[in-house]
Order: structure tokens, then sequence, then C-alpha cells
């Protein structure tokens, strides 16, 4: 029998993997501070809680999809959070990007009250989420991992053990350096060629289909080419944090990354023209805006 799994943050990513979970057969209990998403979970044929506690104690695994460090520690140590469960011994698979300090305090709280966590960072965009087209980065007890790879094959097409705890966000801060760097380049790419007289549709078509292209390329360049970032699979505004994330733990390192730090400012007048809700497509529309150039 498939175990229980709880979904605690129900936004782009924790909808879609409850979602796919459910399809694979799996009982999900889930909750969120939005009322919508719990609705819309139900509506796929889960279990809305009433509050954190309420999934800890209904799970027998716990995967945690969240915005923001705030959110973490509330999740953990807050007012009906994990910590007050009356189940000591769930695992705990924490998904989002964060920096390894916050993961780390999390850990060591859930572990002292006799809960295991697991850092597992995805890669893939929400889209590719509903999809099941993630990647896991797992990190922390590797039986534990090792037992918690039926669920991630319930929502994910891969996942690799990478290591002691807060390797799977060592290894994500690396992918999304990447990711970071070849959005900008993609959009950068589009606008040299519509300035030039080149139709946006075609290009994503030729250069998807050659040398020059990359997985940013493909899953953001239809929102490059249509113009349109209002649907968005990561907010631009959402992003920052993981940004941020990346260059103090590189310069902690004093590793230099030259590349990052221009698509950075990309991102940043993103911010500034009010494209926080945006999809980070929208560095597109950035660039356009600096060459002067509007489509016809």
């Amino acid at each position: 029998m498939k175990q229980k799994i709880g979904v605690i943050g129900l936004g782009i990513m924790g909808s879609a993997i409850s979602a796919n979970l459910l399809k694979a057969g799996f009982t999900v209990t889930g909750y969120d501070i939005q009322s919508s998403c719990i609705h819309t979970l139900e509506g796929h044929g889960g279990t809305g809680a009433g509050c954190v506690r309420e999934v800890a104690e209904a799970a027998e695994v716990v995967i945690t999809s969240l915005p923001s460090v705030a959110a973490l520690q509330n999740v953990v140590s807050g007012a009906d959070g994990l910590l007050t469960a009356a189940r000591k011994n769930a695992i705990i698979i924490e998904v989002s990007t964060f920096p390894i300090e916050a993961k780390q305090e999390a850990f060591d709280l859930l572990q002292k009250d006799g809960a295991v966590m697991l850092d597992c960072p995805l890669s893939g965009t929400g889209a590719q989420a509903i999809t099941k087209d993630l990647v896991v980065y797992a990190s922390g007890d590797r039986q534990v991992c090792e037992n918690c790879k039926p669920v991630f094959d319930g929502f994910a097409r891969a996942n690799y053990y990478v290591g002691e705890f807060g390797m799977g966000s060592r290894m994500k801060f690396i992918a999304n350096l990447l990711v970071a760097v070849h959005n900008v380049v993609s959009a950068e790419a589009f606008v040299l060629g519509m300035k030039a007289g080149l139709d946006p549709e075609l290009i994503y078509k030729v250069i998807s289909d050659g040398a020059g292209s990359s997985r940013m390329f493909e899953v953001r360049g239809p929102m490059m080419a249509a113009g349109n970032y209002d649907k968005a699979t990561m907010k631009v505004g959402v992003f920052q944090k993981d940004l941020d994330s990346i260059t103090a733990f590189a310069k902690n390192l004093q590793c230099p990354t030259p590349l990052l730090s221009a698509s950075c400012q990309i991102y940043t007048q993103a911010l500034a023209g009010g494209r926080s809700l945006q999809d980070t497509a929208a560095v597109c529309a950035v660039l356009e805006e600096m060459a002067h150039f509007k489509r016809p």
C-alpha cells in the first residue's frame, strides 16, 4: 500500500506535485494559507487540511514547497506547526530553494523532535512540474532518501542522491546559476534576432533545432516569442530570492560568477519595471526596452 503523503504549500509547484501524486495513486492531504489552493487540491481528489499540524498527523511523508524562509520557520515551529504534531517519526521532504543555513536550522529542530528532514530541491519550472518533468536533488540520510524513491517517482521523472544534508541545495544553486544565465541569453538572442527583422516564432523553431539551443530556450522561448509573460511558471519576484542565495553562496566560497552578476542586473531591472509577478521570461521585455525595440 502506498504511503500517505502530505503537501504543505500548494502554489505553482506544490499544486502540480500534489496532482501528480494523486494520479500515481497516493493519498494526499494538503495545506496552504490560500484557501483557493486547498480547493484546487480537493478538486483533484486530495484532502484539504486546516493547518500544518493536521497535515503532519495525517501523513507518513510530508513535502514542503514554500515561498520564503519565514514561511519555512513558521511551518516548522509556528503555532500548529510540524513540531506540534503528535506524530514524531515523520519524514519531511523540503523541496524549496533557500539558504542552506535556514534549512539546517529547520533540520536541527525537527531532528530533536524525532523527525527526519531531507533537503531535496527540484530542477524544473512550474510548467515542467505539471508534466512530471522535474528532477529531484536528494540529500540527507541515504537510506531514507532511498525509501522515498517511490514518492519522488510519483511527481518527478528522475532523482539523484547527491550526498549529506545540504548537498541538494548546493547542486540546486549550480543548476539555478545556469537557468538564470541561459534565460537571459535566450532573451538577448530573441531581441537581437527580432531587431534584425527575424520573426520571433521562426527564431524559436529554428534555434530550438540547432546547436545554440538550451533547455531554458526551449521552455521559456514560447513566452518570449509571444511576448506574453503573465502566466508565470516562475515569478521574477520569487526567483530573486534564488539569485540572492546563489550570489551569497558563491561569495562565501570566494568564487567569481561574472555571467551571473551580469544577468542579475537584468532581473533587477525587471523588478524595477513592475514585473515581479510575471514569468522570468519577461527579461526579454526588459532587453527590448534597452534595445529601443518595439514589436510590429
